[in-house]
């Protein structure tokens, strides 16, 4: 039986003609408020609608005085990072097309990025950045400018653009419509070479209408702000970055997550926008603090009174008893975890994948209600998401405005809106490989609708299991659940035509010291010391005994084996946004996989 939702279209929608006239809008209307706030040395520089709107006007007369014209592309590959807003803007104020490009890509990603987007230019954040574009640029002939953010090309392509004149840079800026490209962003590379996914103008003022009526009252509340961590790179950041520029909500940046926590302090945000990873590392943090300091089982009753506390909210109001102990453990633990954060702290956003029900509830239950969006690079980011007032944690919530939800008969999640795409650059058989024949977009992905229109996502349509005994399993299920144990860093699951389930396992390097001083064990002590050690195996094997209680005894995981090291983004086996390359995993681990079947 065929299920589908829809949400009507915003009013008001489409906000804008392109994206650069919301900064154009809020120069006019709000000149003076201040939107950035910038980390410059020792000091911090205040950036209001009319500054902004300068620069961006600035920058895009240099752009188009060095020759960058209409419709053409240039590259952009930094860390998050002022400049990188500030570009992403001139290069659409001056009717380019931006193609980000991760700060951690290597030469070859570096090199297909830009020869397969036709890049007349790129932008680099530094000297290092430079170097490894100079080891492939012999055969990149289309490149004509480089241009180093750390060396002053900001000053530079502003002095450039002086010969430029106002008109001709309006008439420029007026050029882009709804139907014309706005940005080229490349698939992370999960399944393959990544392709280059055109998104319009109006992909992005779509999602960005509906984004500020769904957390309107995140983003466009008093004194609303967000401190910026994400790569801008990822559809995910580059969205909320979008939506808080059109909202007026102040924004600044952290470029090096080794110094989130102090940043954030600093900072004080009232929301965040972050990857399920980040958050386990929250709670992980905390319960290895806990845990270090001898107050391992009070963490412990903190989290089952949180958990409790949020589902209890659900279903009512919690009673006396529950807010009694829930009040003693904010004075002891949630107020603390809170000040990580920064303090201020309401509202989270996560995206890429799946929270997972226990972080929901303990979020929920410390003062951090944390919202789930759904969507990939080919629909913008979200095409649903829980808000404010309508979460059901365990979903990822309902559809975003203007758009429906279709579940077809093999349980794939169909979907049609203003924010998916329409064609991959130069790669028309995979454009038509992604719709149905009546324009339905092919996520890839297996779900469920309830009658309130909430999602439920069960697993990948190719990710999907089959034993040799004909049981379809979803990995996401228990790699999800596995996943968010303190100790476990990341999790694949296999048994593809084999007669049960297994999983390889890898450890949080940072957590591993923890479990040894709960162990007892001698400090300094490594995970290749411990691989086989049978505490560690008990502490795994309660990990697998929870994600176990989410599946049948046919879907369940029979046995494990942890690895000596950790898969990273650098050895590539995770993508730039922290996401297992299943197939590269499985290739490379392929003598582990089949000792978990021997005897």
């Amino acid at each position: 039986m065929l299920q589908e939702f829809s949400i009507p279209i915003p009013s008001g929608s489409p906000s804008a003609p392109n994206l650069s006239c919301h900064v154009i809008t809020n120069a006019r209307t709000h000149p003076d408020q201040v939107v950035f706030k910038v980390r410059e040395g020792a000091r911090i520089r205040d950036i209001t609608c009319a500054q902004f709107h300068e620069e961006v006007r600035a920058v895009a007369k240099g752009l188009m005085a060095l020759g960058v014209d209409f419709g053409q592309r240039v590259g952009l590959m930094s860390r998050t990072r002022y400049e990188w807003t500030l570009f992403d803007y001139a290069i659409g104020y001056a009717g380019a097309v931006s193609v980000p490009i991760y700060e951690t890509s290597s030469a070859e990603q570096v090199h297909w990025i830009l020869e397969d987007s036709g890049s007349v230019a790129v932008i680099l954040e530094s000297e290092k950045n430079k170097k490894l574009y100079e080891s492939v640029s012999a055969g990149l002939t289309a490149v004509t400018h480089t241009w180093v953010i750390d060396d002053g090309c900001v000053a530079y392509l502003k002095t450039a653009g002086l010969e430029i004149s106002d008109e001709a840079l309006s008439s420029r800026q007026s050029l882009a419509g709804l139907d014309d490209a706005a940005t080229i962003i490349y698939t992370s590379g999960t399944t393959g070479r990544p392709k280059g996914c055109v998104l319009t103008h109006g992909n992005f003022v779509s999602e960005v209408d509906g984004a500020l009526v769904v957390f309107a009252d995140i983003l466009l509340a008093p004194l609303a702000s967000t401190l910026l961590f994400l790569p801008l790179a990822h559809v995910f950041g580059r969205i909320i970055e979008l939506a808080v520029v059109q909202g007026r909500t102040l924004m600044g940046y952290c470029s090096d997550t080794k110094t989130l926590v102090p940043e954030l302090q600093e900072f004080e945000p009232t929301f965040i926008l972050a990857v399920p990873r980040v958050f386990e590392k929250v709670y992980n943090s905390a319960q290895q603090s806990a845990v270090a300091g001898g107050k391992g089982k009070i963490f412990e009753a903190s989290v089952t009174t949180a958990v409790a506390y949020s589902k209890a909210m659900e279903s009512g109001s919690p009673h006396v008893g529950l807010r009694i102990k829930h009040h003693v453990f904010e004075l002891l633990v949630y107020k603390k975890i809170r000040a990580a954060m920064g303090g201020k702290v309401q509202y989270a956003i996560s995206g890429g994948a799946p929270l997972g029900v226990r972080l929901g509830h303990f979020f929920r239950g410390t003062g951090v209600e944390v919202y789930e969006g759904y969507g990939l690079t080919e629909t913008a980011s979200a095409i649903t998401a829980t808000r404010p007032g309508a979460v059901k944690i365990g979903t990822v919530g309902q559809p975003m405005p203007g758009t429906t939800i279709l579940i077809a008969e093999d349980g794939e999640i169909l979907a049609k809106g203003g924010q998916i795409f329409t064609s991959y650059l130069n790669n028309d058989r995979s454009t038509q490989d992604c719709f149905t024949s009546d324009g339905w977009f092919h996520t890839g992905d297996i779900g469920a609708l309830d009658d309130d229109g909430f999602l439920y996502i069960t697993g990948r349509k190719k990710e999907i299991i089959v034993t040799a005994g004909g049981k379809n399993v979803a990995p996401a299920v228990l790699e999800d659940r596995i996943r968010a144990n303190w100790l476990v860093s990341n999790c694949l699951v296999v048994g593809e035509a084999k007669p049960y389930i297994a999983a390889i396992i890898t450890l949080d390097e940072e957590a591993f010291p923890a479990w040894l001083a709960l162990e007892g064990k001698p400090t300094g002590g490594t995970i290749a010391q411990y691989v086989n050690d049978p505490a560690l195996h008990l502490a795994i094997q309660a990990a697998i005994d929870e994600a176990n209680a989410a599946v049948s005894n046919a879907e369940a995981i029979k046995k494990f084996v942890v690895l000596d090291h950790d898969w990273t983004e650098i050895d590539g086996h995770l993508t730039p946004s922290l996401k297992l390359k299943r197939s590269v995993v499985q290739r490379n681990y392929q003598e582990e996989i089949e000792r978990l079947y021997m005897n």
